[in-house]
């Protein structure tokens, strides 16, 4: 029998078999890895409090740097095929495709419908993490929907509103930009992909076959890579600032506006109080607009010797109590109904640009090269747009290529 055969047969016996209670089992170690934004975050607490209502399962967490998502992703790519992965680890959706591929991942289905927590789960956020096969191979843990950070003070120093379309959006950039200051704070860098997305498929265009160069999503990309080329409202670094760069930028004042998400809001409000907040990102004229959806879920993987225990642990984080717990140190939102009724990590307004930004949410196509494209296609073939080196156009028809041939 073929070692693909293998893993199904287990697989699908592992899934339908009853869950032992741990009690009944010898203490087992699991493997999980994980990252969280905060370097001083650390996951201590809920392991421990995990042990503890699980005392024949032991937690071995290993903190993966990010590298803006391509570290993690190779590390992790390359310990599965070399049969060394963990058990359980983070995961984002631009992984399925590619881990489906390597038949890496587990079916959590039959655990998941005989599962306490699966009513406390948004039908959008199961939604979401339904693979194209109907399967459910993802855990839901955190989310965040990126939204546009705006500093008030200065939008006030010219008598500007927070910009809610593309033309505003430029008309406050323009005027926010002057010294040592500019008016939008660009990643260009690795991760950056997420904060682009708005901006190519704003004006509802969509990453889907034909998509990246259709004639709204080649203007609109335009338009992004004029804000460095031709209007200069972002810092010169742009074509190689990733995460910290945009986030140190803004808090030090350098820039006006970014793109991210709420797990910074806590830091910016620190940083400038009520002189900060978050808006939907722009809009084109249609109304239609793009905000990506970013997940911090969970998988278990095919070739885990304690997979059930696996599933305890992901399924103990999406609990009601226990994924607060969590996202207080991951310092994203809740997946919990019941969490997010009585949510308190952020000030509200960050909260509202969040669940304002999900009627405009998306994703990129689940397809295997999405791994790729977020790694190296997308920041190598931007930032040569952003130098000069290729055209914008150019850019987008590589991105079509890479994804529909």
């Amino acid at each position: 029998m073929q070692r693909r055969a293998l893993l199904s047969g287990a697989t699908a016996a592992l899934a339908t078999a009853p869950l032992a209670r741990p009690h009944a089992q010898k203490t087992v170690t699991i493997r999980w890895w994980y990252h969280l934004d905060d370097p001083k975050a650390t996951p201590d607490a809920f392991i421990a409090a995990f042990e503890k209502a699980n005392p024949g399962i032991h937690v071995e967490a290993e903190n993966i740097p990010w590298g803006g998502g391509g570290d993690y992703d190779n590390r992790l790519y390359t310990a599965l095929i070399a049969g060394n992965g963990p058990d359980t680890a983070m995961v984002k959706f631009n992984n399925l495709a590619r881990l489906m591929e390597m038949e890496a991942l587990t079916p959590l289905d039959t655990w998941i419908d005989a599962w306490p927590g699966k009513g406390d789960i948004s039908a959008d956020l199961w939604r979401l993490h339904t693979a194209p096969d109907g399967k459910r191979y993802y855990m839901p843990l955190q989310y965040v929907v990126l939204y546009l950070y705006v500093r008030l003070d200065l939008l006030a120093k010219h008598n500007l509103a927070p910009p809610a379309t593309f033309d505003e959006f430029l008309t406050c950039a323009k005027a926010m930009t002057g010294g040592e200051q500019w008016g939008f704070g660009m990643r260009g860098g690795s991760g950056g992909h997420d904060s682009w997305m708005p901006f190519a498929f704003g004006t509802g265009a969509r990453p889907v076959k034909g998509g990246f160069v259709s004639p709204a999503a080649l203007a609109q990309n335009r338009f992004f890579i004029d804000l460095l080329r031709t209007h200069k409202v972002c810092p010169p670094s742009a074509p190689t600032d990733s995460f910290l760069q945009i986030v140190n930028n803004m808090k030090a004042g350098r820039t006006a506006m970014t793109v991210h998400h709420i797990s910074t809001a806590n830091d910016m409000v620190t940083t400038f109080g009520d002189s900060i907040t978050a808006v939907v990102v722009p809009r084109g004229p249609d109304k239609t607009g793009w905000a990506t959806f970013g997940d911090g879920s969970n998988a278990v993987f095919s070739v885990g010797k304690n997979q059930e225990a696996a599933w305890r642990w992901v399924s103990w984080l999406s609990t009601a109590a226990n994924n607060v717990l969590y996202n207080k140190a991951a310092g994203q939102m809740t997946v919990t109904t019941s969490g997010a009724a009585n949510w308190t990590l952020h000030p509200k307004r960050f909260v509202d640009a969040t669940v304002n930004s999900l009627p405009i949410a998306g994703v990129l196509p689940n397809l295997p090269q999405a791994a790729d494209f977020t790694r190296v296609v997308w920041p190598q073939n931007t930032q040569k747009a952003l130098l000069g080196e290729v055209t914008p156009d150019a850019m987008m028809q590589t991105f079509e290529k890479l994804f529909f041939g």
